[in-house]
């Protein structure tokens, strides 16, 4: 199966689990649990969520315990929040500020979600394998936050 017909397969599941839900931790709870479970080669999906502005707190997540607070604007998951933008990572040993939650992690993609036009959270999963992901990972974990955005 090409990846592009990979993650259109996925987008309507996710659609299918969450479009009639309003309640962002149920959803932000099966969301972890279906990529966790639908894609090769991670070891963490799950949510980092706004909680000051300076911070973010662990949301929802499938995989090993992982860090509490990250702050914006540092690692990954707090670039991806500070700049509004996706991080996609094919080394996080060589991103400067790094945090490890997982010394096991090697490559890692964030993308931001937002409500009302602000960061909500961030969308973070993390693979062992360098390299793991792409911009065709890139736009399908994009598509599926947007479904997100749609029930918040």
């Amino acid at each position: 199966m090409q990846k592009t017909d990979f993650y259109q397969s996925l987008a309507k599941q996710a659609e299918g689990l969450i479009s009639d839900e309003k309640n962002a931790i149920a959803n932000m709870a099966n969301l972890s649990a279906l990529l966790f479970t639908s894609l090769d080669d991670v070891n963490w999906a799950g949510f980092y969520l706004i909680d000051t502005p300076e911070e973010l707190v662990l949301g929802p997540f499938q995989g090993n315990p992982a860090c509490i607070r990250i702050p914006v604007g540092k690692g990954v998951c707090g670039t991806a929040a500070g700049s509004k933008r996706t991080q996609l990572v094919e080394d996080v040993h060589a991103f400067a500020g790094h945090i490890a939650c997982d010394a096991a992690s090697n490559s890692e993609i964030v993308v931001p979600v937002f409500k009302n036009g602000e960061v909500f959270g961030v969308l973070d999963i993390d693979s062992p394998l360098h390299a793991r992901f792409d911009l065709d990972d890139q736009a399908g974990l994009e598509q599926i936050v947007k479904i997100f955005e749609a029930t918040l």
